[in-house]
């Protein structure tokens, strides 16, 4: 058995502590693999470091950089993965893209699918978890846990705002995807319920 899980959400709203501590749980039971975007393999952890440590980059550029690296670690981590009958939790996919790049940097979120597609070659994900945190918790947490600020941690406020309104719009094109989970909440609620909606998913399979 094998599965796509993916996890999504704008700044601070603590994905890679959920999707590290959900991956904990349920290595008990299954064979779990766990990623990130961008990285994942070595030219993409390459990728990674120009996309979120650059200077001054084209709009459009960085979001041909994103589907480039997003395409090497699909060939070269997701797909032998899944084929491998393992569930693959990552953090961050498509729909990053589409929100950051296709909508808060206003390129077009069909533009932006458009390039993307053609990276991943019609492997979406099974299911996604979207933490759902508002902007302000969000910069809130980022600023408390003292985190080396990227590029796109330290974009307006107006910015991060577009990140959720294009997240929101994305949910409501491809609602039957998505899981949407409340991360205005304590960390240990927020895994507890994410936790609890993959369990019931893969169970069914």
């Amino acid at each position: 058995m094998s599965a796509f899980i993916t996890f999504e959400g704008p700044e601070g709203s603590g994905k890679t502590t959920v999707i590290q501590q959900v991956a904990q749980k349920l290595e008990s039971e299954y064979n779990i693999v766990m990623t990130r975007e961008p990285g994942g393999v070595k030219t993409g952890e390459q990728i990674r470091e120009l996309l979120l440590e650059g200077d001054g980059m084209d709009e459009r550029t960085e979001a041909l950089l994103f589907a480039a690296s997003r395409r090497e670690h699909l060939v070269g981590k997701v797909i032998p993965s899944l084929n491998e009958g393992k569930i693959v939790l990552c953090d961050r996919y498509i729909d990053s893209s589409l929100a950051y790049q296709g909508y808060a940097r206003g390129i077009g979120l069909a533009e932006v699918k458009s390039i993307n597609e053609f990276a991943i070659d019609g492997l979406y994900p099974d299911i996604t978890i979207y933490l759902d945190v508002s902007v302000d918790i969000g910069r809130k947490r980022i600023l408390k846990n003292q985190r080396v600020q990227n590029r796109l941690d330290q974009e307006s406020v107006n910015f991060h705002e577009k990140v959720v309104e294009g997240y929101k719009k994305i949910i409501h094109n491809e609602s039957e995807r998505f899981i949407v989970i409340d991360a205005d909440r304590s960390i240990e609620e927020v895994v507890s319920a994410a936790y609890e909606s993959i369990s019931k998913y893969l169970e069914k399979l």
